[in-house]
This record gives structure tokens, C-alpha cells and sequence, in this order.
């Protein structure tokens, strides 16, 4: 393929995506082999769009952050949210610890995710500015002290995303079943760069919607 060819947005050599579509039209719920081939097609797309997001030139990835920074706090405003579950940016994700910083610094609480067990939903601890760090279960940096909250709002970084607001994550599933789990429910925001759209994830009954989506432009 040369540099001009289209970029095709279904990637997988295990699975054709045309024939995921037949079998989704064909069937309400996918049967065992079909999720096999969901998730086979899932691990090629995210490894696809990890390469395009670290692909971005540094001044665009800033700029792109800039923009995600300021419609999050048009966003934060809106709903009144005093209690935001944020994230650590890894492999790329948008990077909002600017915008995590002055939250904090105006009284507003930031909170991140904590894996407090395989296979269990995250709990969400407060994070302060200059907080000590620990690595986490997957190395991801978390606060160093349990400070237990309830995030009203929360934040997930996008591999990908649908047009149903379905999300390609990293491949854990414990953004999913922390909402499900969740009562009452936080409001879902993904976090993403122009390049995470895709048309779609091949939603699964495990999968939950994102109730908004940011992008950069």
C-alpha cells in the first residue's frame, strides 16, 4: 500500500468486517463463535487506531488537547458537576492534566480510577495537584492515599467510537462494568481525537454507550 492509499477503517485479518456485518444483521445477539471474531476484530482496530493516534505531530496533539480542555470545562459547567472521575493518559490518550489541575486548584474534585480487584468494577479516588502517585495494578498511576468519592461526572480516553457512542477501549472492560455496577449511574463523557471515529465496535451486551463524546477537531 503506498502512502496515498485510504487507510481501511476495518483492519482485521481474522475476521472480514463485511462478514461481522452479515452475522449482526442475521442475529439479535452474537453467538460464542461470533463474539470470538468481535474480539479478534477489536484487538486489529485497536492496535490500527493506537498507531494513528501516536502518529499525530506534536503541535496538533496540542492543539487537539487545548480544544478537548476547554469544550471539558464548557461541558463541566453545564452540568454542574462538582465531582469529575478524570484518568492518567497512557499509550497517547488526550492528556487533561492541565485541565485537571485547575479544576483542582478552584475546588472542584478530581478524582481517578483505582483497581482495587481483577475482574471488579474501579472504585474512584480524589487526586490533588502535587499529590504523591503510586503504580497501580497496571502500572497506571493512581493516588498513593484511598480518598473514596462518587464521581457525578466521569471521563474515558477512546481508542475508538461509534456512532452510537459505543467505545473502543484498551481491552479490559472495567470502564463498562464500573457503570454498570454504578447506582446511581455517573454521567459518561469519552475523550477523544478526530482520528478514534469509527463506524462501528460491534457492540456486545457487555458494552455501554458513552452519554457524550468530545472530539477534536
Amino acid at each position: 500500500m503506498s502512502d496515498d492509499d485510504p487507510i481501511n477503517p476495518y483492519a482485521s485479518p481474522a475476521c472480514a468486517a463485511h462478514e461481522l456485518d452479515a452475522l449482526y444483521r442475521d442475529q439479535a445477539l452474537p453467538d460464542a463463535e461470533t463474539r470470538r471474531d468481535v474480539m479478534r476484530w477489536r484487538r486489529a482496530e485497536r492496535e490500527r487506531l493506537y498507531r494513528l493516534r501516536n502518529a499525530l505531530p506534536a503541535d496538533a496533539r496540542a492543539d487537539a488537547e487545548s480544544e478537548l480542555q476547554g469544550r471539558l470545562e464548557q461541558l463541566v459547567e453545564a452540568r454542574g458537576a462538582r465531582v469529575v472521575g478524570a484518568y492518567w493518559p497512557i499509550r497517547g490518550e488526550p492528556d487533561l492534566r492541565p485541565w485537571m489541575r485547575a479544576a483542582d486548584a478552584r475546588g472542584l474534585v478530581v478524582a481517578l480510577p483505582v483497581v482495587v480487584a481483577e475482574g471488579r468494577p474501579l472504585r474512584y479516588s480524589r487526586w490533588r495537584a502535587g499529590a504523591t502517585m503510586r503504580r497501580g495494578r497496571w502500572g497506571i498511576a493512581e493516588p498513593a492515599v484511598d480518598d473514596w468519592c462518587e464521581p457525578e461526572l466521569v471521563l474515558a480516553p477512546l481508542v475508538g467510537v461509534d456512532a452510537g457512542n459505543y467505545r473502543l477501549g484498551n481491552g479490559g472492560g472495567y470502564f463498562d462494568r464500573t457503570l454498570a455496577a454504578a447506582e446511581p449511574r455517573p454521567f459518561a463523557v469519552g475523550i477523544g481525537f478526530g482520528c478514534t471515529r469509527i463506524e462501528t465496535i460491534y457492540p456486545l451486551p457487555h458494552d455501554v454507550p458513552m452519554d457524550e463524546v468530545l472530539f477534536s477537531r
